[in-house]
Parts: structure tokens; C-alpha cells; sequence
């Protein structure tokens, strides 16, 4: 892992389109701005942490057992 001390206004730029800026530090908050272009996908740790159990549930489960006779119909 890389850490890095910033400042307010300071940033940090990942590849060539990703821009990580600190907007505010509060107490034991920080508040961070991202400019990225609209394709780039940006989650907050916890929210990717959920999406990716949702995908692995959702992997896992079984497919209605009459789903090869319904897409041969179409």
C-alpha cells in the first residue's frame, strides 16, 4: 500500500484520468473529491465489499430448472 501526507487542495493522480483531491480535513474525517470520467466506476470501500458478495451469491444460485426448455422456445 502507498500513503501518502497530503494537504487540503493537495492531490493525487492515479493513471492517466483519475484525480484524487482532499477537499476537507474535519477531526478524524477527511473529505475527498474524485475527478474521473463518467465511465471510470468510484465505490466507497464498504458498498464494493457488498456489490462484489452480491455477485458471488448471485453466481452461486441455481438457475430455474426449466430455463434450457424456455430459451429453446426462443
Amino acid at each position: 500500500m502507498l500513503v501518502l501526507a497530503r494537504h487540503v487542495n493537495d492531490s493525487i493522480v492515479i493513471g492517466e484520468n483519475v484525480e484524487i483531491v482532499v477537499v476537507e480535513i474535519k477531526g478524524d474525517q477527511v473529505k475527498l473529491g474524485v475527478k474521473a470520467p463518467k465511465d471510470v466506476k468510484v465505490f466507497r470501500g464498504e458498498i464494493y465489499a457488498e456489490i462484489q458478495k452480491e455477485n458471488v451469491a448471485a453466481a452461486g444460485s441455481a438457475l430455474p430448472p426449466d430455463l434450457d426448455r424456455f430459451m429453446k422456445k426462443r
